[in-house]
């Protein structure tokens, strides 16, 4: 199921670099983190989905390639973000 406006708008808040952002990498990964944590209860139930398992694994292939970034370029902000999302991070 597709997230709703109102928790989409949520998250970013949570996430915004300033007042107009919802692109910034900590939006993306809070966004993604979001449909990752829907796809994973879905195939919990339905397990021989195998489309939704490849579109779940290009979502953390995704999720991934923007930690990773972020890591070069803002490390106090990739911290913090995956410590809010309870994501595990390479030390």
């Amino acid at each position: 199921m597709a997230m709703t406006k109102e928790s989409k708008t949520k998250v970013i808040e949570d996430f915004h670099r300033h007042e107009k952002d919802t692109g910034s990498p900590e939006v993306q990964i809070a966004l993604l983190t979001n449909r990752i944590e829907q796809l994973t209860e879905h195939l919990k139930e339905h397990k021989h989905d195998e489309s939704s398992r490849r579109g779940l694994l290009k979502l953390v292939g995704r999720r991934r390639r923007l930690l990773n970034y972020l890591q070069k370029k803002d490390y106090r902000s990739f911290v913090e973000v995956t410590r809010k999302l309870n994501i595990r991070r390479k030390q």
